[in-house]
Formats: structure tokens, C-alpha cells, sequence
């Protein structure tokens, strides 16, 4: 079947805004949490397992119904961010989710103040509710009262949700002009970053030139919003609750302990003369003393090649086949439920994703395609995701999502599967090297890049408790540049806003290091199937269909790896060593 692009369809959710449906789900969702609020007087570490498990199955209810609603208005608010509708929905459906944590919160709290005696005994007759509740026992101690719970999630709907709504609002307006061929172009933001990756280095700098001019005239603004947002996570995370640094809120979300993301991160920051050594061989063949960071994502070739989007999602799908069957049906099922959006359209949300709402429905996913070798890319890493919680539905809706820091793990490892297609079918010698250069380029913007983000964050939350101004966060995230990059490529000033083009440090605070950790742990994984074939399958896909039904640490634990051992993050860049090394004899043999 030939696929074309074109809008997702939500009518799996709702037929559209303002539809009766929603207000019905509204009501049903209302009926349901009073029914649950009835149970409080009920709650005794004593009562039988009969009636403990019927109380989880209750609340799992009220949160595929509250997800519905939520997933429904969030995706509609990215597929246009101008509509005014679907900007209402939203905030009104962030003002349910708040409220209906509110009413439901007594149960976790009751949970949380457990003798450790009583828990267990209900953690073990939970069976698939077990880790969701092991991870709720990890914030006991950074648990406030009913009360003071409740003004917190009330407070988040009009101050830290506004403020990344608002961001998101503004820059999804923005438009560029580029001059191309003597004509200027008005460009969303994905289309204008095609022209990092352009052949012609005058392009190159002109599309990064204008994307910085644009962020930079509300930089004053776009600044200020992401010192709120640093303060409030400040305020509740470590004055509120008690933790002990704001990375550490995200940790425990996460379940990887704070020594563990110290060590990769250190890891990450001792290679990175990796990647200098990278951008001086780019240099080489470019035919220049020294990379403009311009050029960072420049073609060492002109293989400025172009796919359809028909053959873009056969090309993925079969990569995904040939790995194993049953993750190419999954993933066309993505397609075939018309939950895909590829469309270029303006005010659509930047960049991709994919969202899963809950067990029960298709994941949908969000793409702008313009054609180039990195949508595809970008297409099997996002159909990852989608296969990824395919094959963990069997799970309850509060097991069925992974850790973030595993839920790059399907995404990359679908990337790697198409990119060794490509190379293997690749005719074209200067296309084929293209590849391999990019698959450095994307190891640098996946592990480094994100890697060096953290650290900035880092900073940027010290500097802003310590009363930063916007302009001192600039020259933090220029010299985090500067010591990432070292000598080995020339910094122009206007690099000093690009954190403010970064939506992750507005949207989650230190999620990016997720990236580095999720790379880094493929490379692993990828090298056991190269070495293994089929007998690595089985263990792969152990991984993926755990879902959140185990701990981060016991899930790789199966894969036989121990996340606290140096070696094994050394390891990755290891493997990237070796690709370094490769395409140093290249340049030798050219």
C-alpha cells in the first residue's frame, strides 16, 4: 500500500471541538472519580486483596478517561498552536487533570504513609500494579500534605503549564525568511532547518543567521519565562519537597539514581574530544582550516537527495521487517489508523513526536516531511516510540509507558535499522558516505549535544536561584559552547541564544539527558544483535514489552547490563570510536 501525507485523524478520540461527546466523557469521568472519592473511609491496610486490587482497577479507569480528554486537547493544540479553540480545550483540560488529581490524591497519599509491613503484603497480590506502586512509595519523603498537595496542582494549571503553553504559543507563530536560488522564501522552523544540513555554506549560515534573529528579538522575553519556570521547579522540588538538587527531581521521576547520571555524564564530558577529532576530519573535507559551527551538520558531499513520503515509509517499514516482522505490523498500523501527521502546516508544533494516550488506542505521532534523508530518520525513530508502546499494551495504562530514559530505546535502535538499509542499498558512493557522516553527525547531536544541554541546565538553575539576568544565561550557554567545542571549530556570537530555541528546557527540565543515556545504551544493545543475530532478539524485545512494569535498573538487568559500571557508558563511545576510526580511513583513502 502507497502511503500519502497528510493530517492525523482524531476521531478515535473525539469528531472534533466542541463535539457532545466531550462533555459526555466529562461527565462519565465526573461520575467515575465520585464513585472512587465514596472509597475513602474504606482504605485499611487490612482489607483483602479482592477489594485493593478493585480500588486500583477504579483508579486506572478515571486515568484512561482523564487521559482521553487531555491527549485529545494537547493534540489538537499542536496540530495549531493559533487556534484559539484548542488552546481553550487545553488549558480546560489541564484545569480537569488538576482537579481530578485533587480528588484521587487521599489514595496515593494513604498509599505513601503505609507501614513498610502493610505495603508489602499489597504489593504482592497487586500483580502488573506493582511498580507503579513501588515508584509512588520512592516520594515518600518528598510528600506534602492532602492540602498543600492540592494548592500545588491547582497552582501548576495558571503558572508553570501556562508558562510552557505561552512559549509554546509564541514561537510556533514565528516565520523566517531565507533568500534560496535569489528568491526569499517565508519558511516555518522545520522547514528553515533543512538548510543546516545544505551543500551551500552561505545557506547554511543564512538559515541559522535568521532562525537566531527571530528567536533573539524576544529573547528578553523568551528568557524570562524560562527563569519562572527554573523558579518554580526550584521552589516546589527543592524547597517544598526536600530534594536535594533540581536534576534530582528528575531523577526520581525517572528512577535512575543521582550517581548514576553523574557517572554519565562525566563519561560523556571526557569524550568529548571525540567529536572534536570528528569536526576537524569534517574540516578536511570540506576543504577548510577550521568548521564555522555553520557547518556542524554540513554534507561532505552534495547528495542533497530527496525521497517522497510514500517511499520514505516503505523504506521504514521494511528496515523494520527485515528485523522482525511483527514490528513492521505494528508500526503500519500507525499509518493505517491515519494517526500519523506529516503535513507541513503553519503554526503546527516544531519538531515530532509520538503520544500514547492509552493501552487500548494507536500511539499518534507528529512530523512536519519535507523530504530529506533526516525526516526519514526522524519518521523510524518516532514509529520506535509507536512500536514500543505496541508491544507493551498488554500492560495496565499506569505500567504501560517506560521510563524516559528506556523510552528512547526502540527510537534509536528503529533509526540504526533504517540507517544500515540505507548504506547496505545505497548505489550512490557520495549518498552512502553522506550516511555515514550523518550517523556521526546524529551520535553528536543525540549524546553530546544533549549531554552538555544537562550540564548547561545545571548552571542555568544555580545561576537563576543565584539571580541571574537573561543576558548572564547567554553567556553561560556560550561558554558551555566554548568548553564543549574547544578549538575545534569557530563560535559566531549569535550561538549564544540557541538554549532559547531548545523547547525541552521549557517543556521538562533536564529530560535531555534521557537522549545521551538512551543512545549511549542502544549502541550497547546494537552491538550485541550484530554479534548475536536472533539469539539477541528475544532479549531485545523483553525490554520493550516490560514497558513500566519494572524499575529502569531491573529492566536492563535482563539485557545482562549494570548502569552503574563506567564501563559500560565507556563502552558506547567506544563503538563510536570505532565508526570515527572508519571514516578517518576514508578520508586517507580518498
Amino acid at each position: 500500500m502507497a502511503y500519502k501525507i497528510e493530517r492525523w485523524s482524531l476521531e478515535d478520540l473525539f469528531p472534533g471541538l466542541g463535539s457532545p461527546e466531550i462533555e459526555a466523557a466529562l461527565e462519565e469521568m465526573d461520575a467515575s472519580i465520585a464513585k472512587f472519592e465514596a472509597l475513602r473511609a474504606d482504605l485499611d491496610p487490612a482489607m483483602d486483596d479482592e477489594r485493593f486490587l478493585s480500588i486500583l482497577q477504579m483508579y486506572e479507569l478515571i486515568m484512561r478517561q482523564i487521559s482521553r480528554l487531555y491527549g485529545y486537547a494537547s493534540l489538537k493544540f499542536t496540530e495549531d498552536t493559533q487556534d484559539q479553540a484548542a488552546q481553550a480545550l487545553q488549558g480546560r483540560m489541564q484545569q480537569k487533570a488538576a482537579e481530578m488529581d485533587n480528588r484521587t490524591m487521599f489514595f496515593k497519599l494513604w498509599w505513601k504513609g503505609l507501614e513498610d509491613g502493610d505495603a508489602e503484603r499489597l504489593l504482592n497480590v497487586s500483580g502488573d500494579y506493582r511498580y507503579w506502586l513501588e515508584a509512588l512509595r520512592l516520594q515518600k519523603p518528598f510528600t506534602l500534605s492532602e492540602p498543600e498537595e492540592k494548592i500545588v496542582n491547582l497552582k501548576d494549571v495558571n503558572g508553570s503549564n501556562a508558562l510552557v503553553n505561552l512559549y509554546d504559543t509564541i514561537t510556533n507563530r514565528y516565520s523566517f525568511n531565507l533568500e534560496v536560488d535569489g528568491e526569499v522564501k517565508e519558511l516555518t522552523q522545520e522547514e528553515l532547518r533543512t538548510y543546516f544540513y545544505s551543500p551551500d555554506p552561505d545557506l547554511r549560515a543564512g538559515a541559522y543567521q535568521e532562525l537566531y534573529r527571530v528567536y533573539a528579538a524576544d529573547a528578553p522575553i523568551l528568557g524570562q519565562i524560562y527563569q519562572y519556570r527554573v523558579r518554580d521547579w526550584r521552589s516546589e522540588g527543592v524547597d517544598l519537597r526536600g530534594y536535594a538538587s533540581p536534576i534530582a527531581i528528575r531523577n526520581l521521576s525517572n528512577d535512575i539514581p543521582d550517581n548514576v547520571v553523574d557517572i554519565m555524564l562525566d563519561v560523556c564530558s571526557e569524550n568529548a574530544h571525540l567529536f572534536q577529532r570528528f569536526f576537524a576530519l569534517k574540516a578536511r573535507l570540506l576543504g577548510v582550516d577550521r568548521l564555522r559551527r555553520y557547518d556542524l551538520y554540513a554534507p561532505v558531499v552534495e547528495a542533497d537527495k530527496r525521497y517522497p513520503y510514500g517511499e520514505a515509509v516503505a523504506m521504514v517499514l521494511d528496515s523494520f521487517e527485515r528485523f522482525e516482522p511483527r514490528m513492521a505490523e505494528m508500526a503500519r498500523v500507525v499509518f493505517d489508523s491515519n494517526h500519523y501527521d506529516g503535513e507541513v502546516r503553519k503554526g503546527k508544533r516544531s519538531g515530532a513526536f509520538s503520544m500514547t494516550i492509552e493501552p487500548d488506542l494507536t500511539p499518534w505521532i507528529l512530523q512536519t516531511y519535507v523530504g530529506t534523508g533526516r525526516n526519514i530518520a526522524t519518521m523510524a525513530h518516532e514509529l520506535g516510540h509507536a512500536v514500543h508502546s505496541l508491544l507493551a499494551k498488554e500492560h495496565t495504562a499506569l505500567t504501560q509507558h517506560a521510563s524516559i530514559p528506556l523510552a528512547e530505546t526502540a527510537s534509536t535502535f528503529g533509526e540504526m535499522l533504517l540507517v544500515d538499509r540505507l548504506i547496505e542499498e545505497e548505489t550512490d558512493e557520495g549518498v552512502r558516505r553522506d550516511i555515514l557522516f550523518k550517523q556521526m553527525d546524529d551520535a553528536y547531536a543525540t549524546i553530546m549535544r544533549q549531554a552538555f544541554f544537562a550540564h548547561f541546565e545545571r548552571e542555568a538553575h544555580k545561576r537563576i536561584h543565584d539571580g541571574a539576568e537573561v543576558d548572564q544565561l547567554h553567556e553561560a550557554y556560550f561558554a558551555n559552547l566554548q568548553e564543549q567545542f574547544g578549538d575545534s571549530l569557530d563560535l559566531s556570537d549569535d550561538f549564544r541564544f540557541e538554549w532559547v530555541v531548545v523547547p525541552h528546557f521549557h517543556h521538562a527540565p533536564f529530560y535531555v539527558y534521557a537522549y545521551s543515556f538512551g543512545q549511549l545504551l542502544v549502541l550497547s544493545l546494537y552491538q550485541q544483535y550484530l554479534q548475536e543475530g536472533d539469539a539477541f532478539k528475544p532479549r531485545y524485545f523483553a525490554i520493550l514489552e516490560a514497558g513500566g512494569s519494572a524499575s529502569p535498573e531491573a529492566v536492563l538487568k535482563q539485557a545482562g547490563i549494570d548502569m552503574y559500571d563506567r564501563a559500560f557508558w565507556q563502552g558506547g563511545f567506544d563503538v563510536i570510536t570505532a565508526k570515527l576510526t572508519q571514516l578517518e580511513a576514508l578520508d586517507v583513502n580518498a
